[in-house]
C-alpha cells in the first residue's frame, strides 16, 4: 500500500498526495474517498459517480490503432463502455477513418454541427494555434468550467505549476482535458536499435560514435549480406525517424528548431546539417542506409528488421524492439536486438539531442465545442480521469479482469499480457484502458514498468534518456493566431525545400555544395522571420 499512497500522494484529490513527475516532491494528506451504493465522491463541493443524467453526449474523435485492430469502433471496446458507465454519461460517437482526423476535422468544423468533445491535437494540429480555435468559436475557453465542475484537474495542476504553465495560451486560456505523462520514465520511448549477435560475431562494440555506426553498418552490408543495413522512417516527410535526433543529433542540429544559449536555431540552415547531410550522402552510396529512404514506413521497417535486411533502426521500445526481439528469436534464437545510446562524434561525450516529451502531450488531449449545450455533464466526465479511481481506470482498466492489485500495486492480469485470443499485450490493453497510448489523464509509470517485458526493452529506456535533449528542446510555445497563420505560410514552403534539399543531397541528385544555395533560398522563403515568431512565443512563454 505504500507505493499506491506514494503515487496519489500527486494525481488524486481525495488521498495522500505525492509525484509522479519527476522529482517525486511529497504532498499532504487528504480525506479518503465516501463509497456508498456503488458511487464515489470524489471531492468536496465535486461530482458524484455515476452522474445523474439523462443526456446523451457526442464524441469526436480517432481509435487508437492497437484498438481498432480488434474492436473497429468505440462502441465495441469495453474501456469506452466502462467509462460511460462509471461517469453515468452516455456518448454517441463520431469516429473518422484511420489516419484521416485532421481532414475529417476540417470537414467537421466547416459544417458547424460539433459534438460536444473533440479530441485532437489541438497543441499542435490547429491552424492557427489553439487560441484560434477559442477565438473563430469552435472550443470553449474552459477556465471557468474547470473551476465549477473539474476539481481534479483543477487541484492537480496547481501542485504541478510546471504542468499548468504547458496546457494553456499565453494570455492563460485553458483549452483542453490534457494527456499529462507523469514521470520521466514515461517521456523517453524511441532510439536507436542493433544487432548484438552481429556486432558480436563481427567483434565490434555496440556503436557509440558515427565512426563506430559506418564501421558497424559497412560489416553488416559486407559480411552480413544485409541489403539495407540502416532503416528507418522515411514517411509522412523525409527522414522522419530521425526527427528524434538520432544520427543528425551528433552534428549539433536537428531538423527543426531548437534552444541554442537562449536563442532558437533552425537546424537544416546551420553548418552542422550539412555535414549530417554529408555523411549520410556517403553511407547512401556505399550502401549503408536503405535504398528506399523516401518510402520506408512501419510495414517496410518491420520486415526489413525481422528479415536481416536491416541489423540497426530507430525505433521504440514497444513497437519496435518488443515486436522484432521475439520475431527474429523464432527463427535464431542467438539473434538479439539491443539499444544503443545516440550517436556523438567524439567518444565519451553525452549527447546533446535525443526523443524526449515533455509532460503535456497534445495527442489524446479533449476540448469541447463552444457550442456544447452540456458543459458541465462534459466537464465531469473528463475531469473523471484525474481523480483517483479515475486515474487506475485510464492506466489498469477494470480490476479483477486487467489488472488486480497486489499489496497495493496495480498488475495487469494475463488477459492484456497473457491473452488468450493470442492479442499482443498492446492490443489487449488497449481494450480495457488507454494507459498503453494517451488520452485525458495522467499516465502512471506503473504502466511502463509491466509493458516493457524484457530486460533490453527497460535498458533502452534508461539509456535513450541519457542526453541533454531537455536543455534544446522549445517548450509547448503558443504564437498567437497572426503569428501562427504567418508561420504556417512560412513553414509549409520551407518544410517543402528543406525535405526536396535533404533527399536530394543524400541521394547524389545534388552536390553537397549546393547547401549553401538551399540555405540562401530559406532566407528568400523568410526563414529568420520564423526563428522570430518561435522567439517571441518562447518569451511570452517564459513569462506566463
Amino acid at each position: 500500500m505504500k507505493q499506491k499512497r506514494k503515487f496519489f500522494a500527486s494525481v488524486a484529490l481525495l488521498t495522500m498526495v505525492g509525484a509522479v513527475v519527476a522529482g517525486c516532491s511529497g504532498g499532504k494528506n487528504e480525506a479518503q474517498p465516501k463509497t456508498t451504493s456503488g458511487t464515489t465522491e470524489i471531492a468536496a463541493g465535486g461530482s458524484v459517480y455515476p452522474l445523474k443524467t439523462d443526456k446523451k453526449l457526442t464524441y469526436w474523435g480517432e481509435l487508437n490503432g492497437n484498438a481498432s485492430s480488434v474492436k473497429p469502433t468505440y462502441d465495441q471496446v469495453p474501456f469506452f463502455q466502462e467509462w460511460q458507465n462509471r461517469t453515468g454519461v452516455k456518448l454517441q460517437f463520431q469516429q473518422p477513418p484511420a489516419n484521416q482526423a485532421k481532414e475529417s476535422l476540417n470537414v467537421l468544423l466547416a459544417s458547424g454541427e460539433l459534438p460536444d468533445m473533440i479530441e485532437y491535437t489541438w497543441g499542435t494540429d490547429f491552424p492557427g494555434g489553439a487560441q484560434k480555435a477559442i477565438d473563430d468559436g469552435y472550443i470553449l475557453k474552459l477556465n471557468d468550467a474547470i473551476d465549477k465542475y473539474a476539481p481534479n484537474l483543477k487541484k492537480y495542476l496547481k501542485e504541478h505549476p510546471e504542468v499548468d504553465k504547458q496546457i494553456k495560451t499565453d494570455d492563460g486560456s485553458y483549452y483542453v482535458f490534457p494527456f499529462i505523462r507523469g514521470d520521466e520514465v514515461l517521456k523517453t520511448y524511441q532510439g536507436p536499435i542493433v544487432r548484438k549477435d552481429w556486432l558480436d560475431e563481427l567483434g565490434l562494440p555496440v556503436p557509440t560514435t558515427i565512426d563506430e555506426w559506418y564501421t558497424a553498418l559497412k560489416g553488416f552490408k559486407e559480411k552480413k549480406g544485409a541489403a539495407a543495413p540502416l532503416t528507418f522512417l522515411g514517411t509522412p516527410t523525409t527522414l522522419f525517424g530521425l526527427d528524434g535526433g538520432a544520427f543528425i543529433g551528433a552534428y549539433g542540429v536537428i531538423k527543426n528548431f531548437y534552444l541554442s544559449n537562449g536563442d532558437v536555431k533552425y537546424g537544416p540552415m546551420e553548418p552542422g546539417y550539412k555535414e549530417f547531410l554529408t555523411t549520410f550522402r556517403k553511407w547512401y552510396e556505399e550502401g549503408l542506409i536503405d535504398k528506399n529512404i523516401a518510402t520506408v514506413d512501419t510495414k517496410t521497417m518491420d520486415s526489413n528488421m525481422t528479415s536481416d535486411r536491416s541489423g540497426a533502426s530507430v525505433w521504440n521500445s514497444g513497437a519496435g524492439l518488443g515486436k522484432w526481439q521475439p520475431l527474429i528469436k523464432q527463427k535464431d534464437p542467438k539473434s538479439q536486438l539491443v539499444p544503443a545510446p545516440y550517436a556523438v562524434l567524439k567518444k565519451g561525450d553525452k549527447p546533446l539531442f535525443g526523443q524526449k516529451d515533455f509532460s503535456y502531450v497534445a495527442a489524446g488531449s479533449v476540448a469541447i465545442s463552444a457550442k456544447s449545450k452540456n458543459v458541465e455533464a462534459a466537464v465531469r466526465m473528463l475531469d473523471y480521469g484525474y481523480s483517483e479511481e479515475g486515474h487506475l481506470f485510464f492506466n489498469f482498466g477494470t480490476e479483477g479482469t486487467s489488472y488486480k492489485l497486489d499489496n497495493g500495486y496495480p498488475k495487469y492480469t494475463d488477459t492484456v499480457m497473457n491473452n488468450s485470443d493470442h492479442l499482443a499485450p498492446a492490443q489487449a490493453l488497449a481494450l480495457y484502458a488507454r494507459g498503453g497510448y494517451n488520452g485525458p489523464f495522467v499516465q502512471d509509470k506503473r504502466y511502463i514498468e509491466q509493458y516493457l517485458t524484457m530486460p533490453e526493452q527497460k535498458d533502452a529506456i534508461q539509456l535513450w534518456s541519457q542526453t541533454d535533449a531537455g536543455k534544446y528542446a522549445l517548450p509547448p510555445i503558443s504564437p498567437n493566431p497572426k503569428e501562427s497563420t504567418e508561420l504556417a505560410t512560412i513553414m509549409n514552403d520551407v518544410n517543402t525545400l528543406v525535405d526536396e534539399m535533404s533527399l536530394k543531397i543524400i541521394l547524389g541528385a545534388a552536390p553537397v555544395d549546393s547547401f549553401d544555395g538551399y540555405v540562401t533560398k530559406m532566407k528568400s522563403l523568410k526563414i529568420d522571420r520564423a526563428i522570430e515568431i518561435k522567439k517571441a512565443a518562447l518569451d511570452r512563454y517564459n513569462k506566463r
